[in-house]
């Protein structure tokens, strides 16, 4: 299928930047299969399948650090699922706890948009007061 590709087919293939495959392989999360004797890298079927795995796990919000150790657990003949899952219930309790966060900082924002009253001059201005006193708070 992808057997043989130069850095540029496979990132058209994954649809990612070169940029980034250059990134993932100095991250040590990616590797060619090979070498060119003009020393052009050449990618494998697997390239491309981490390619995808990678970005498919940071869609899930694992970062690169996370996205290497589930690389690594992939491969491993002695992990289990079981790994796996406790891995991703630690990254689900992250996600909502930043879903926590960011539905009291809308409620927060709607709050101030609600005291505004758009006529007002900027010095009158409710939001920009608050504004001025979380920074003064040292906030």
């Amino acid at each position: 299928m992808a057997s043989g590709l130069t850095i540029g087919q496979l990132a058209k293939m994954a649809r990612v930047n070169v940029q980034t495959i250059r990134y993932y392989e100095r991250r040590n999360l990616l590797q060619p299969s090979d070498r060119k004797v003009s020393g052009y890298r050449v990618y494998g079927d697997d390239a491309l399948r981490r390619l995808r795995f990678i970005k498919n796990a940071q869609a899930l919000g694992f970062s690169l650090r996370e996205v290497k150790d589930l690389l690594n657990l992939r491969v491993s003949s002695v992990a289990r699922c079981g790994t796996i899952q406790v891995k991703a219930q630690a990254k689900l309790r992250q996600v909502e706890a930043k879903a926590r966060d960011l539905r009291a900082l809308a409620r927060a924002l709607q709050s101030l948009i609600r005291t505004c009253q758009a006529g007002q001059p900027t010095d009158q201005c409710p939001i920009l007061q608050k504004l001025d006193k979380e920074a003064a708070s040292g906030r």
